[in-house]
């Protein structure tokens, strides 16, 4: 595919033009469920879909929020709400009640579609804490408080419970009768690239969730920007073990592997030994995933059972990668065209990328450089003027990969996209002659673990929920595992008295897993500056001290 043929293309447009071409070739394939789509077969898999979707009364520009892990009905909701024009919201697996009933809320979802749960967690019963309306008899029509637009819940895979106003994906299917093929090409053609049609909430330095509106043009661009990088083609089998909510999974991995005419090979939830099975028996050229997952792979104890040589591409994100892990993802693995990629939801996602032929020492020490069409200035933040290379400062980016904006929250918007259209990131970093980007820090107070975004207010305005909790301080320490992990600095009530392991029961229950404080410490008072200002850095080099801490490159990717 060129170029000029991804202009102005919607989302459901690039299925059908693929679809054209390569009727008969594997668009889809779960290996561990012997489920296998060509292009011709999952296009109509995506308008049956598509037309119950309308049928449950789907309009253009509503939302439908997808809740789950990487099933098969997961993609068939991305490309089919991409040819009616509805916006895909999706919502972390991880997220429990209160984060659930948020996201509903905030977003004005008119349907949820939701799997049945992941180890730990029965997403049925979440569902019933955050909307207990939804219990009662099938059928009737769902009328939650403070949910106006919620009218429909569906069940990817297996039976919905009795009494409860959940209905089976089979049965929504099924509505798809109701409507015609030309009512789908009516309203099909009715889209414009430049509308808003997928949403995904990132963490507020406020504490609230925000939802990043991203457009077509957005993400099929910057997908297929992507796998040039990456030198993909029809050939290609692409192995998807990321998670579909994250726009690791569904740009960097379904859409990216669409826009080049290749093969999905997705895996529903990360397990190294699924990967490595996925990849010997669809013969994967390319695997994506963050360090940590390549590393399980690498370490696996069937490693050795498994062929791997296929492998020849793929993106290693989400935390820095360390030589000696790339090294062995080159030399053992074999994906010796592996790239690097960084950016921010906000990018839809990726900003740099490096590309097959770069060194291994670029695609470890930086993070690429600008895909084509995207602009990148390195700015003081001290004067607001251009940096020279080599010199430290926020990364500012333009271009068609930045976001439409946070969904109701104008204001919000307005504080990272400034009149001239540059997106402020937030990242310190600096660029070499060659407009190799190195991410140096972070001017915002972000923790970046095992690739999930952590907002430290986030997680204090939780636990100033809790009863015995007087003041609490969020911050990041190094791990070496997840690069970095969640600590907190608590003071207790006058009188209280509580444990470490309770506030991280506290914590479990109420909040998704990866956000829990690995460490918990009670002190007295705060390392203060002359003004009042608390110093975060002071706990941060108190608990490496305490703990026995490695401390980690400061290096941040997409």
């Amino acid at each position: 595919m060129r170029p000029e043929e991804i202009e102005g293309l919607t989302v459901g447009g690039l299925l059908d033009l693929v679809a054209e071409r390569r009727p008969e070739d594997d668009v889809l394939v779960y290996a561990d469920r012997g489920l296998r789509y060509s292009y011709r077969e999952f296009q109509e898999v995506v308008e049956g879909c598509a037309r119950a979707l309308m049928a449950l009364g789907i309009q253009k520009g509503d939302h439908v929020a997808v809740w789950g892990q990487n099933v098969p009905e997961w993609v068939t909701l991305q490309f089919a709400t991409g040819k009616v024009g509805a916006v895909l919201v999706t919502i972390n697996p991880a997220y429990r009640a209160n984060e659930l009933r948020y996201v509903l809320e905030q977003s004005d979802a008119a349907a949820l579609f939701l799997t049945e749960g992941v180890k730990g967690a029965d997403f049925v019963e979440v569902l019933r804490e955050a909307v207990p309306e939804v219990a009662g008899a099938p059928g009737d029509d769902l009328s939650a408080g403070g949910l106006p637009y919620l009218k429909n819940v569906v069940l990817m895979g297996g039976e919905p419970p009795e009494e409860t106003r959940v209905a089976g994906f089979g049965e929504f299917l099924e509505r798809g009768g109701e409507v015609s093929a030309e009512e789908l090409v009516e309203r099909q053609a009715s889209l414009d690239a430049g509308e808003v049609i997928n949403m995904q909430y990132t963490s507020g330095t406020t504490g609230f969730p925000k939802g990043v509106q991203l457009t077509h043009a957005n993400i099929v661009k910057n997908a297929f920007y992507i796998g040039e990088c990456m030198e993909l083609g029809p050939e290609d089998r692409v192995c998807i073990p990321v998670p579909f909510f994250h726009c690791f999974g569904c740009v960097l991995g379904t859409l990216n592997t669409v826009t080049h005419e290749g093969t999905m090979v997705p895996v529903e939830s990360f397990d190294p030994l699924a990967v490595l099975q996925a990849v010997h028996e669809e013969r994967c050229t390319a695997l994506l995933g963050v360090p940590t997952m390549f590393i399980a792979e690498l370490d696996h104890p069937d490693f050795e059972r498994y062929d791997t040589s296929s492998l020849r591409t793929g993106i290693m994100a989400g935390s820095p990668c360390p030589m000696e892990v790339m090294k062995r993802v080159v030399d053992v693995m074999g994906a010796s065209e592996i790239t690097i990629a960084y950016g921010q939801t906000e990018s839809s996602p990726v900003i740099t990328q490096t590309r097959t032929q770069d060194p291994l020492e670029l695609r470890v020490s930086t993070v690429g450089r600008a895909l084509p069409d995207v602009e990148v200035r390195i700015v003081s933040v001290e004067t607001g003027e251009d940096c020279a290379p080599g010199e430290q400062g926020e990364l500012w980016t333009r271009g068609y990969h930045v976001m439409k904006g946070y969904y109701k929250m104008e204001d919000r918007t307005r504080e990272v996209i400034d009149e001239d259209g540059w997106l402020h990131t937030g990242d310190l970093a600096v660029m070499d002659e060659n407009g190799y980007v190195r991410i140096t820090g972070r001017s915002k107070d972000m923790i970046i673990r095992g690739g999930e975004n952590v907002y430290p207010r986030e997680i204090e305005e939780f636990l100033y929920t809790h009863p015995d909790v007087s003041d609490v301080q969020v911050y990041g320490v190094p791990d070496e595992r997840y690069g970095e992990q969640v600590a907190a600095a608590v003071k207790l009530r006058d009188g209280a008295q509580t444990t470490t392991e309770e506030i991280k029961e506290y914590c479990r229950a109420n909040i998704a897993r990866f956000k829990v404080p690995h460490y918990v410490d009670f002190v007295d008072d705060y390392p203060m500056t002359a003004s009042g200002k608390i110093q975060k850095y002071k706990l941060r080099e108190a608990a490496v001290e305490r703990y026995g801490l490695q401390p980690a490159a400061d290096m941040e990717t997409a």
